[in-house]
């Protein structure tokens, strides 16, 4: 009797993926050489010990002893799901029940509401359905990686009354940023394994043309070259740019010349000042973009070593008290003035003045001291002529006394001066 009461069948429920294979076992610990039976939600035996009772190909036998009776279901359907049950044939008979649970697997996703292309700022709905899922399957929605929250989710019952239809719609406006961008369904189930089926949708989107003027050089000046670059984005890709100066064609085409989107000035002078317009026209529509054109004059470094008259000016004028101040600012001028240096009349008329000055200067003394020189001799020359005419009582002895008195001259000219 103690025998009897410990003898006990021992299942578990199975969880099969449909097509898959199912293991039943039924176990018992103590056995007094009972037999153990195997049968099917529809009270059909399947194995008793190890015969088989069942014409299924399907059904077959994995292990038969008294302690222990274990059968497979291979390609398991939707319809094999339902409660089996294992029998010990004891006094009375002792059953345990094994719920046998098949899943279906769902569908590959597909997603609908897609038309190309789509203009920006238009609403977009994009639908992702998938069939034959058990229990239903849940969807989820990515975006660049990002998943997307607010959807909504529908789920369906199918014809068979066991699987279910589930769909998600997802809703949102569209824009530039959105082109080439892949949207994604992804499927979850238990049946999958881990591994989510996925379906995807990559955006094409249209939009007008965006344009910005890239200059060359953030500082033009004049006579160096000028390349203005007008770079547009659109979908469809934009036509030809066309370049225009203060709203009319550019004026001068042998300076400026337009290669694709590019507008190349050879030679900048003041006369290119003004507003440059680039325009960029596609099928959605058009857009420009402006640029200021201010040509600066070119600043030179190299002033000290260039405005040598004017050093040299100031060295020779230092002694001369009415050229150092003239000198002295034109030489500042030309420093604050880059364009007064290109025809160095400051200089030029500094340097006149101060040579014409000097010269005078230099005349004016040489003549005042050779005047001076000339009246002292003549002095001398007088009064040695008359010294010999009061000594002497003719003519003739006047000029030979006078002769004779050099050297009395000599020293009375040196005693005189």
């Amino acid at each position: 009797l103690l025998g009897s009461q410990g003898q006990f069948p021992l299942t578990q429920n199975v969880t099969v993926v449909e097509g898959g294979t199912a293991i039943l076992t039924c176990r018992v610990d103590q056995n007094d050489n009972t037999s153990l039976q195997w049968s099917n939600p529809a009270q059909q035996t399947l194995y008793f010990d190890d015969k088989k009772a069942l014409r299924d190909n399907r059904i077959e036998l994995v292990r038969a002893s008294w302690h222990e009776l274990s059968i497979s279901v291979s390609d398991v359907s939707l319809s094999d799901e339902g409660q089996y049950t294992c029998s010990l044939f004891t006094m009375p008979v002792k059953t345990s029940k094994a719920y046998l649970t098949v899943l279906g697997v769902p569908e590959k996703p597909q997603i609908s509401g897609f038309s190309s292309p789509v203009m920006e700022g238009d609403l977009m709905q994009l639908t992702c359905k998938t069939s034959g899922s058990k229990p239903a399957a849940d969807i989820r929605w990515f975006k660049n990686d990002k998943e997307i929250k607010d959807v909504k989710y529908l789920k369906e019952e199918d014809a068979n009354r066991k699987t279910f239809t589930v769909s998600s719609t997802l809703d949102f406006r569209v824009d530039r940023s959105d082109d080439g961008v892949a949207v994604i369904c992804r499927v979850d189930h238990e049946s999958l394994n881990a591994t989510p089926q996925v379906a995807m949708q990559v955006l094409e989107i249209h939009y007008t043309p965006s344009v910005k003027i890239i200059p060359s050089t953030p500082f033009p000046q004049e006579g160096q070259p000028l390349i203005l670059t007008c770079e547009s984005k659109g979908k469809p890709l934009p036509e030809p740019v066309l370049w225009t100066k203060d709203g009319g064609e550019l004026p001068d085409p042998d300076r400026m010349v337009v290669s694709g989107r590019e507008l190349n000035i050879l030679f900048l002078n003041k006369t290119d000042n003004g507003t440059y317009r680039c325009e960029a026209t596609n099928t959605i529509g058009q857009s420009s973009a402006e640029y200021v054109l201010i040509v600066h004059d070119v600043p030179n470094t190299l002033l000290p070593t260039t405005i040598i008259p004017s050093l040299t000016t100031a060295t020779v004028t230092t002694t001369v008290a009415i050229t150092t101040s003239p000198t002295t600012s034109a030489t500042t001028s030309s420093i604050r003035d880059p364009n007064a240096l290109a025809g160095q009349t400051g200089p030029d008329h500094a340097l006149i003045g101060g040579i014409v000055a000097v010269v005078v200067f230099v005349t004016l003394c040489s003549i005042f001291l050779l005047g001076r020189y000339l009246a002292r001799h003549k002095g001398t020359y007088l009064t040695n002529e008359a010294k010999g005419a009061e000594d002497a009582p003719d003519a003739d002895t006047a000029i030979i006394n006078a002769e004779g008195s050099q050297v009395n001259a000599e020293e009375k000219k040196e005693y005189f001066i």
